[in-house]
């Protein structure tokens, strides 16, 4: 297919999905939805995709896209409002924000900034979206030529690398995270031989673990829970003037709004990082690059454009290593890794085989859904303070009852509420412990692809690893993620730094070497 002809074809799917008013309807009220969910501290995006994955079950796949789409984008938006207006930050993907959006605020340039933040939030959404479509033909391509042993070693990497920099002190915390999700994914019948494998005898776990409630309990009974304990204190909202923004200010800040963009582009398809990383480091490099970096963290309008343009690209992002490789770049990718496997939809090399437009239809829900953001960005800002209002606690109750509903529905089988409430107890108390929750989530959707690959890839090399080190693709994964390992270890920092402290002062010394000879010329 030519560039001509993908581009045609994309504008087609975009005027299609405008065309259609259920869609229409579906995108403005999963988009706000998103950013309520975002915007009420406690609430996330991740809980919001959770939620709704199970109560799309019955949609078709394309409408179930656009519900879960359009909150994800909304949702990762919508931690802005709280941010700026009461210096709490609704999801951690807004924790940058807080540093110069409640400042701003506090000048009275709240509404200036919530403008202009939802400005380059779909400016950010649209450049993802851009690499959505033009890389992802390039990376089927090269996955076409993966064999078992490469999809193993991707999904072992993909839960290596998530624990590896989600963990917020030990990186130990997110490996073990990582690994309980890959045993959880274990349990049941294997995929080749169907022998029963950790089930005990309990016939509803011969056909493994269900997804969804997993999700929602690791995502949702841990919200829930830590909400009513920390009691989040609602300070007073500030309030709004011009929300509008100026042509002119946005048209000043396009290479930092661009920068930040493929920053987020870049950190979102990478596995299992998320929305937070890409916030905090687009924040980082925006005051390291900037003339004036002590204005940072004082009301600078810069700090605020780079984090929430970053974390909105993330979303495309995300999309870029999902569609492709079946490996979820952040948390809420991982729920839409699951939606997709309800709807049948197998996300991998062969999707472009399988359902040839489907990925320029994740593109065009992406366009619209940062339109759609937009135009319930700038009419909603207002009212949204109002909702800021209302002590997160009374949400709670309502968040319960729809996880409850949304692990039931799935087969309306009562032993998922049973797998739901232990596994949501276990994430709670995984979490006051520091370790992180995403590379366990993603070691039970990645585990049944490292399972599966790895056991037939033994039975076509006769149980040799050999392979690994014969197939390029493979060897070089199998070296990442040996560095990946070993580079955590203390031994192996503090050979490299003693390395390249003697790298730098043999530098040191020939330059200055050099220097005397020169002056002695």
């Amino acid at each position: 297919m030519n560039v001509f002809t993908r581009i045609g074809e994309f504008f087609g799917i975009v005027g299609h999905l405008a065309a259609d008013p259920i869609s229409l309807a579906v995108l403005f009220g999963s988009v706000i939805l998103g950013i309520l969910f975002g915007a009420m501290p406690g609430l996330t995006s991740t809980l919001g995709v959770a939620l709704l994955t199970a109560l799309t079950y019955g949609m078709d796949t394309n409408l179930a896209m656009v519900c879960l789409l359009a909150i994800y984008v909304g949702g990762t938006y919508g931690g802005s409002y709280s941010s700026i207006l009461i210096n709490i930050p609704g999801t951690a993907a807004a924790a940058a924000t807080a540093l110069d959006g409640y400042p701003l605020a506090c000048k009275g340039e709240g509404g200036r900034a919530i403008g202009l933040t939802t400005t380059a939030s779909a400016i950010g959404t649209i450049i993802s979206m851009l690499f959505v479509v033009s890389i992802s033909p390039i990376i089927s391509h090269f996955a076409l030529q993966f064999t078992s042993f490469e999809f193993f070693l991707l999904a072992f990497f993909g839960i290596l690398i998530s624990g590896t920099l989600t963990s917020p002190d030990l990186v130990i915390k997110g490996w073990i995270a990582g690994f309980l999700g890959l045993f959880l994914a274990c349990v049941g019948r294997d995929l080749l031989q169907f022998y029963p494998r950790f089930t005990f005898g309990i016939t509803q776990l011969d056909s493994g673990i269900e997804v969804v409630p997993v999700l929602i309990g690791a995502f949702g009974i841990p919200q829930i829970i830590q909400v009513l304990k920390d009691r989040f204190q609602i300070g007073e909202a500030q309030r709004l003037q011009r929300i509008i923004p100026e042509l002119g200010t946005v048209v000043r800040n396009v290479p930092a709004i661009t920068r930040s963009a493929l920053i987020g582009v870049g950190i979102g398809a990478v596995p299992g990082i998320g929305e937070d990383i890409a916030g905090w480091v687009s924040y980082g490099t925006a005051k390291n690059t900037s003339k004036h970096p002590e204005t940072f963290g004082k009301g600078e309008l810069q700090g605020v454009l780079a984090s929430e343009t970053a974390n909105n690209a993330c979303v495309g992002g995300a999309m870029i290593p999902l569609l492709n490789l079946g490996i979820p770049g952040s948390p809420p990718a991982a729920m839409l890794l699951g939606a997709l496997m309800l709807h049948g939809v197998t996300p991998g090399p062969m999707i472009t085989f399988e359902h040839p437009t489907f990925i320029l239809e994740v593109a065009a829900i992406l366009l619209l859904a940062s339109m759609a953001m937009w135009c319930a960005g700038m009419l909603l800002a207002k009212q949204v303070v109002k909702v800021l209002r209302i002590p997160t606690q009374l949400f709670m109750p309502i968040i319960g009852v729809l996880c409850i509903i949304g692990s039931y529905s799935l087969g309306l089988s009562t032993f998922n509420l049973y797998l739901m409430l232990p596994v949501g107890i276990i994430c709670f108390f995984l979490t006051e412990m520091g370790y992180p929750i995403a590379p366990l989530v993603i070691g039970v959707i990645l585990g049944p692809m490292a399972d599966e690959n790895l056991r037939r890839a033994l039975m076509v090399s006769q149980g040799s690893f050999a392979p690994v080190f014969t197939r390029p693709v493979s060897l070089i994964l199998f070296i990442i993620i040996v560095w990946t390992i070993v580079s955590q270890f203390q031994w192996f920092r503090r050979s490299k730094d003693r390395a390249l402290n003697l790298i730098f002062s043999r530098k040191n010394t020939c330059e200055a070497i050099l220097d005397e000879e020169s002056k002695n010329h």
